[in-house]
């Protein structure tokens, strides 16, 4: 079993930035490849960024390349979302999300976190 717990949200203006942090606990950590979803109102929820456990190497979806980075510290516990140059259409609720598996995909993930809102005013 694994605990995540996002962070980080809140109100921000275009243009601005955030960084969301994601700790986990419970089963090792760095067996699991972490990903960020987000769900904005009256929207599915969908991809935005994945990092493996062994590599890092990361993916990302085309609308936040360039604007989101991904990162994880395994001694820490935590997965990061850097977010800079906000959009409104960024604003949407953000979750962390652990799975055995990289994907983008939801149901590919096995643990979820209750996820923290990011709202982005113009």
């Amino acid at each position: 079993q694994v605990q995540l717990v996002e962070s980080g949200g809140g109100l921000v203006q275009a243009g601005g930035s955030l960084r969301l942090s994601c700790a986990a606990s419970g089963r090792t950590f760095s067996s699991y490849a972490m990903g960020w979803f987000r769900q904005a109102p009256r929207k599915e929820r969908e991809f935005a960024a994945a990092i493996t456990w062994r590599s890092g190497s990361t993916y990302y979806a085309d609308s936040v390349k360039g604007r989101f980075t991904i990162s994880r510290d395994n001694a820490k516990n935590t997965v990061y979302l850097q977010m800079n140059s906000l959009k409104p259409e960024d604003t949407a609720v953000y979750y962390c999300a652990a799975g055995m598996v990289v994907s983008m995909n939801d149901s590919d993930m096995d643990y979820w976190g209750k996820g923290t809102l990011v709202t982005v005013s113009s």
